[in-house]
């Protein structure tokens, strides 16, 4: 690995896939002539495989050293892992962010993952895993983006970056005791969202029992979002909600591609929770309408399994990406309104910040969020 002409490795895995019949597996890393990434070393630990009717379980714990050999600094990484491209399970990603990589700078990366391989395959490798995608510092990526990490990604960083650049505000503002405040209320808000398991009900086919009811979506609508719900309803029963569709307006002047409508659940007794969100696909050009509808059922409890009964829905645009690649999130001036405020889940930056703040004080968040 001297040179950057070659990055197809086969690495040899004695103690990877050890199959009953005591044969051999491997393992190819692809990475290409120009990657921003390098492979120092791969320990495989204790990976093994088992047999399930007609398939091998790979159960791969991985653990990758890898350097960022960009002149750029990394704040993302997609990781792609496959066994067999057509059979289901056989292909999986590892996602790491919030990283700062300067370059030169070499970096672990885990990869703990179960996948499925049919038996009786020929001498290929029985795992090849290559990169999906590098998001940099300046939003810049690289990489194949096979898994749509580019636009997962970049919302993420984007996200990290909104909720740094406000702590960093107010602690310019406010000093030390201003950020432990805000830090505080983060953490108690955190400590206080009602907690919602969502499953997806088989086939998309209801399970409740009680009377199914029409509800109609409110929402709440952001001056900045260039996307804009106007109309939706669901059909509810008990703590389950089908085909929950909406109708959403492109307010802006770009096409949009992708957009995800992010959903609040009221329970009888007056309780809101965050339910998930409804993506879509879209080619929706400036000023056009379209219905935005997913054909699947959503079921309600609350963690012990005690049921929710869903009274309400209240919808928001949570992310949009255009055309040209751009993405568009809310600010955190548009993300304080109370009902968000009493249900939306803060950012993984945010909780990550406010868990430096929780084991080691200000003091310590304050040199973390000198680093970006």
């Amino acid at each position: 690995m001297s040179t950057r002409n070659r990055f197809a490795i086969a690495i040899a895995a004695a103690a990877l896939l050890a199959a009953q019949d005591g044969g051999r597996s491997s393992v190819k890393v692809n990475l290409s002539a120009d990657s921003p990434v390098l492979l120092l070393s791969a320990g495989w630990g204790e990976s093994r495989t088992s047999e399930r009717g007609s398939a091998s379980i790979l159960n791969l714990n991985t653990a990758l050293s890898l350097r960022n050999s960009s002149n750029r600094r990394i704040r993302a990484i997609s990781w792609m892992v496959s066994s067999q491209e057509v059979t289901p399970g056989g292909r999986a990603s590892v996602t790491r962010a919030s990283l700062d990589i300067a370059p030169g700078e070499a970096f672990p990366l885990r990869v703990d993952l179960r996948l499925l391989r049919p038996l009786g395959k020929g001498p290929e490798p029985a795992v090849e895993m290559s990169l999906d995608g590098v998001l940099f510092d300046d939003l810049s990526f690289f990489g194949p983006n096979r898994l749509d990490s580019r636009r997962v990604m970049t919302a993420f960083e984007m996200e990290a970056q909104r909720d740094r650049r406000y702590l960093q505000q107010v602690l310019q503002a406010s000093g030390p005791d201003g950020l432990k405040k805000e830090c505080l209320q983060s953490l108690a808000r955190q400590a206080e969202l009602p907690r919602l398991n969502v499953t997806l009900a088989r086939s998309g086919r209801s399970t409740a029992t009680d009377p199914e009811r029409e509800v109609r979506w409110s929402f709440l609508n952001f001056p900045g979002s260039p996307v804009e719900p106007v109309a939706g309803m669901a059909r509810v029963s008990g703590g389950e909600a089908r085909a929950p569709r909406l109708e959403v307006h492109n307010r802006s002047k770009q096409e949009v591609r992708y957009l995800e409508v992010g959903w609040i659940l009221q329970d009888w007794r007056g309780r809101e929770f965050l339910a998930g969100a409804v993506p879509a696909k879209a080619n929706l050009a400036p000023g056009a309408n379209a219905e935005v509808l997913q054909r699947t059922s959503l079921e309600f409890a609350e963690p012990g399994g005690g049921p929710i009964s869903v009274e309400s829905l209240t919808g928001f645009v949570s992310q949009v990406e255009f055309a040209d690649g751009k993405i568009w999130i809310p600010t955190r001036a548009e993300l304080a309104d109370p009902k968000l405020l009493r249900a939306l889940v803060p950012s993984a930056e945010e909780q990550r910040l406010t868990g430096i703040y929780r084991r080691k004080g200000v003091q310590a968040l304050i040199e973390e969020l000198k680093k970006f």
